[in-house]
């Protein structure tokens, strides 16, 4: 199954409520070595821009998987210019900002962001 599909999964189950971050790591745990319990725990305060707004918990769940995978800057800086050509922003503020403005929903729009995020994180990691 694609990451896409496994963040989107994730994102749907009535059973584990996965914020942005936890979604991304929770779908990469396997590349970072990570227990369910452990990427749980790891995001848990990274959602909603770090609970104030902050960077997008799906660039943040990226970042850390690159990390982790043992990627360098090159590639931590290439996500994020990609993720920003795409979106407009790195912050959650301004995400969502853009997406009210659209007339989006809020989940529909942190959904497409996590897709965006794992999807790119994808292409990295295949490199």
């Amino acid at each position: 199954m694609n990451k896409r599909v496994c963040v989107l999964a994730l994102r749907t189950d009535p059973q584990a409520h996965c914020n942005c971050c936890q979604a991304v790591l929770m779908a990469f745990r396997d590349e970072c070595g990570l227990t369910e319990e452990e990427a749980m725990r790891l995001g848990a305060h990274f959602g909603s821009g770090m609970r104030h707004g902050s960077t997008c918990g799906a660039v943040t769940g990226a970042l850390m998987v690159l990390g982790m995978a043992g990627h360098g800057s090159a590639a931590a800086t290439e996500l994020t210019r990609r993720f920003r050509e795409k979106n407009q922003a790195l912050d959650c503020a301004s995400l969502l900002g853009m997406a009210k403005e659209k007339g989006e929903e809020r989940k529909s729009h942190c959904d497409r962001m996590i897709c965006d995020a794992a999807e790119l994180l994808e292409e990295l990691l295949a490199q």
